[in-house]
C-alpha cells in the first residue's frame, strides 16, 4: 500500500480512538472538566504529563534543530529536561496542596488580589497561545505531506478533532485521550529509530547507535563522518558549538524555569487524589519524557547523515521521491543557482527575508523542472532549503523505511501537537471562566453556566489558535521556545515567591509580573518578529549577545528584582496570607515548625 493510504488508516484509526475515549470520559461537572475529578491514578497522570509535555516542538522539531545546530542544539534538551525536573521537585507538590485549579487562581488567592489574578489571566493566555500556534502550524506540516492537503486545512482539520475533545471531556477527556496519544507518539518516533540504528550503525539502541561505528565496515564512528561531511560542506563540525557560553546559558535558563511556569503542565498535578500522587506521576512522566528526549540526537544524526548522502551533488533528475514530494509542501527547495544542474549544499542560507522562506513561483518551473524560488539569495552559494520541521517526519523516507513506518511518524506527529494543544486550549477556557467570569466578573454564575463558559471559550481559544497555526512567526520549536521565554518572565517568580517568601506581597508580584513580561515581550517582538524593522537585526546587536529564545532568563531576573524591590517598601501581606504560606510548606501529618 502507499503512503497515503497507510496514513488515512494510522491517522483514521488514532483519531477514532481519540473520539471514542472523549464521549465515553465526556465532563459532567466543572470539577471534571478542569482537574478530571481529582481522581486521575499515578501512571496514567504520568502519561497523560508526557503527552501534554511532549508537544510538536518535542516530537517534530527538536530533532530538527540539533540536525541542523548539531552541538548547539543540546540547550534544547538541557533545559527542557531540567525544567521538567526542577517543576516536579520544587513547585509542583506545594501547588497540588494549595489546591488551586490553574495557576491564576493561585495567583489571586496568593496575593489576594483581583488585579494579579487578571495579569496572571493575560500572562497565562499570551503564553498559551504562542505556544499553541507551534502545535497548530506541527499538525498543517503532518497533514500538509502525508494527506496532501494545504497546510492551512490540515490546520482546520486539527481544530475541529482538538475542539471535539477538548470541548466535550475537558481535563477527564483530555486526561484519558493523552494517555492513548503517549503511546502512539512514542511507538512512532521509536520504531523508525531503531530500524534506521540498525541500517545505518547495525546497533538496534538508538542512544547507543549515534555513538557507534558506521555499518560500512570502515571502523569510521558516526558522528566522525557528519563531522567531516559537515566540514566539507563548510560549516563548522558537527559535535562544535558556535554560540556563546552566556547565551547557552540563557537559554538553558529560561527554558527550565519556563517550563516550571508553564500552566498547561501545571494544571496536570491537580488532577490526582493526594500531594504524594503528584510526586509520583512527576516521577513516571519524567521516565516516559526521557525514552524520546534521549532518543531525539540519535534521530537528529541519523537524518543529517542521510539528507546531506542522499541530496548533495545530486542532479535533480536524479533525486529520490522523498525531495519532490515534500518541495510540493513548501518546506522544502532548491535553487539552480550555478546552472550546473546539480544541489550544491552548503553554509549559507539559500534564500533571503525575515522569516527564510522559499517564495515559489506557482506557475514556471526552472530548467531541470524544479519549483522556481523568487526569493533566492544570491550572497551564499547554498542552492538548498530545508525546513527545519521536516527532519523527524521526512526521516523514515530518506532512510526508506517501509510505507507503514512512514505513515506511524505522521500519526505519532499529529497525537504530539493535538495532545498538547488541547491542554494548551484547557487552560484558555478555564482561564476565561473559572479566573475571569467565576472569580472575578460574575461569582453567583451557577456550575453549569460555568461549564458553558468554559466550552464556549474553549471554541473560541480553537479559532484564536488556528489563526496562529496558519500565520506562525516561525518554525515550531522557536515559537515553543519563545513562550518559555514569556512563561519564565512573568509566572515563576511570581509562584516560587509565593511558594518560599512569606514577606512577598501582591504589590511586588504585580509590579514584578507586568514589567518581566513587557521586556521579554518588546525583546521578542524587536529581535524574534521584526515589527519594529522591515529587516531582522542581526545577532551582534542582541543584548549582551543573549538570543530572543534566552532572554526569558534576563526578563526572569528583571521579574525578580522588581517583586522584592517593591515588596520590601510596601505593606507585609496579611497574616492569614503567611499561614497558608507556611502551611503548604509543612508535610502532611507534621507539627507546626520550631524555631
Amino acid at each position: 500500500m502507499s503512503v497515503q493510504i497507510w496514513t488515512y488508516i494510522l491517522v483514521g484509526v488514532t483519531f477514532a480512538l481519540y473520539i471514542g475515549i472523549a464521549i465515553w470520559s465526556r465532563a459532567g461537572s466543572t470539577k471534571e472538566f478542569y482537574v478530571a475529578g481529582g481522581g486521575v491514578s499515578p501512571l496514567a497522570n504520568g502519561m497523560a504529563t508526557a503527552a501534554d509535555w511532549m508537544s510538536a516542538a518535542s516530537f517534530i522539531s527538536m530533532a530538527g534543530i540539533i540536525a541542523f545546530a548539531g552541538y548547539d542544539g543540546a540547550v534544547y534538551l538541557m533545559g527542557w529536561t531540567g525544567g521538567y525536573v526542577l517543576l516536579a521537585l520544587l513547585l509542583a507538590p506545594y501547588l497540588r496542596k494549595f489546591g488551586k485549579f490553574t495557576v491564576p487562581d493561585f495567583i489571586g488567592d496568593r496575593y489576594y488580589s483581583k488585579t494579579a489574578r487578571s495579569v496572571a489571566v493575560f500572562c497565562a493566555l499570551l503564553v498559551s497561545f504562542t505556544y499553541v500556534a507551534g502545535q497548530m502550524r506541527g499538525v498543517g506540516i503532518v497533514f500538509s505531506r502525508f494527506l496532501e492537503v494545504e497546510i492551512n486545512t490540515g490546520v482546520i482539520i486539527g481544530m475541529i478533532i482538538v475542539l471535539f475533545y477538548a470541548v466535550l471531556g475537558g481535563m477527564k477527556g483530555i486526561t484519558y485521550t493523552q494517555v492513548a496519544q503517549y503511546c502512539v507518539l512514542i511507538f512512532a518516533f521509536m520504531v523508525p529509530a531503531i530500524f534506521i540504528s540498525i541500517q545505518m550503525t547495525g546497533n538496534p539502541i538508538p542512544q547507543l547507535g549515534f555513538g557507534d561505528t558506521v555499518a560500512d565496515g570502515s571502523g569510521v564512528y558516526l558522528l566522525d563522518k557528519l563531522d567531516g561531511l559537515s566540514t566539507e560542506l563548510g560549516f563548522s563540525a558537527y559535535t562544535d558549538g558556535s554560540k556563546s557560553i552566556l547565551d547557552v546559558f540563557a537559554i538553558t535558563l529560561a527554558l527550565m524555569v519556563g517550563t516550571a511556569g508553564l500552566p498547561h503542565v501545571i494544571v496536570r498535578f491537580f488532577t490526582v487524589k493526594r500531594v504524594k500522587d503528584a510526586r509520583k506521576s512527576a516521577g513516571y512522566a519524567l521516565f516516559l519524557i526521557a525514552i524520546l528526549y534521549t532518543t531525539a540526537p540519535a534521530v537528529a544524526v541519523f537524518a543529517k547523515t542521510n539528507l546531506i548522502e542522499s541530496v548533495n551533488n545530486k542532479a535533480y533528475q536524479e533525486l529520490p521521491v522523498w525531495f519532490k514530494n515534500w518541495e510540493d509542501t513548501g518546506l522544502l527547495g532548491w535553487v539552480d543557482k550555478n546552472n550546473d544542474g546539480k544541489v550544491q549544499y552548503s553554509n549559507g542560507s539559500a534564500v533571503e527575508g525575515n522569516k527564510n522562506k522559499p517564495v515559489f513561483d506557482g506557475k514556471n518551473r526552472g530548467s531541470n523542472g524544479e519549483r522556481v524560488i523568487s526569493n533566492s539569495n544570491a550572497s551564499t552559494q547554498n542552492e538548498l532549503f530545508v525546513d527545519r520541521d521536516i527532519m523527524v517526519l521526512a526521516n523514515p523516507e530518506i532512510a526508506k523505511l517501509p510505507n507503514w513506518v512512514i505513515a506511524l511518524v505522521a500519526a505519532g506527529g499529529l497525537a504530539a501537537a493535538l495532545s498538547t494543544a488541547a491542554g494548551l486550549l484547557l487552560v484558555i477556557s478555564s482561564s476565561v471562566s473559572h479566573d475571569l467570569i467565576k472569580k472575578m466578573i460574575k461569582p453567583s454564575i451557577s456550575e453549569k453556566g460555568e461549564l458553558i463558559a468554559a466550552r464556549l471559550s474553549a471554541v473560541a481559544a480553537v479559532c484564536v489558535a488556528g489563526y496562529f497555526g496558519i500565520n506562525p512567526p516561525g518554525f515550531v520549536a522557536a515559537v515553543v521556545a519563545l513562550a518559555f521565554g514569556l512563561a519564565a518572565a512573568s509566572f515563576f517568580p511570581a509562584i516560587v515567591l509565593g511558594i518560599f517568601y512569606k514577606r512577598m506581597n501582591k504589590e511586588g508580584a504585580i509590579a514584578g509580573m507586568i514589567v518581566g513580561i513587557l521586556c521579554m515581550l518588546l525583546y521578542m517582538i524587536k529581535y524574534k518578529l521584526g515589527w519594529f524593522d522591515e529587516t531582522l537585526p542581526p545577532p551582534s546587536e542582541w543584548w549582551f549577545g543573549i538570543s530572543p529564545e534566552g532572554f526569558g532568563a534576563v526578563a526572569m531576573i528583571i521579574n525578580f528584582l522588581v517583586s522584592l524591590s517593591v515588596s520590601y517598601v510596601t505593606a507585609p501581606p496579611p497574616q492569614d496570607v503567611q499561614e497558608i504560606v507556611e502551611h503548604i510548606r509543612l508535610p502532611n501529618n507534621a507539627g507546626q515548625a520550631t524555631h
